[in-house]
């Protein structure tokens, strides 16, 4: 698996887990359970990817995670400054 495509899953799969976040904390029942399944269903292609390979590329999954939590973390404020309109 090339090092863009495990950047990609990391900061996807974490990028969900934050919009997540953001939608239990508002009682987003529905899109909470859709979210909450890409996750998991993310998860499954990280576990092939990133618990067989070595260090670089768990390094790689890690940055790209941060990513993601800062991807989450804005769509979830693009969420709220819509809702708040």
């Amino acid at each position: 698996m090339s090092n863009i495509s495990i950047f990609a899953l990391g900061a996807v799969q974490v990028a969900l887990v934050s919009l997540n976040t953001y939608q239990i904390a508002n009682r987003h029942w529905v899109s909470a359970f859709i979210v909450g399944f890409l996750i998991s269903f993310v998860w499954t292609f990280n576990v092939r990817s990133i618990v067989f390979g070595g260090l670089s590329g768990q390094l790689i999954y890690a940055l790209g995670a941060s990513f993601g939590t800062i991807i989450g973390l804005g769509i979830g404020v693009l969420l709220h400054r819509k809702k708040q309109k």
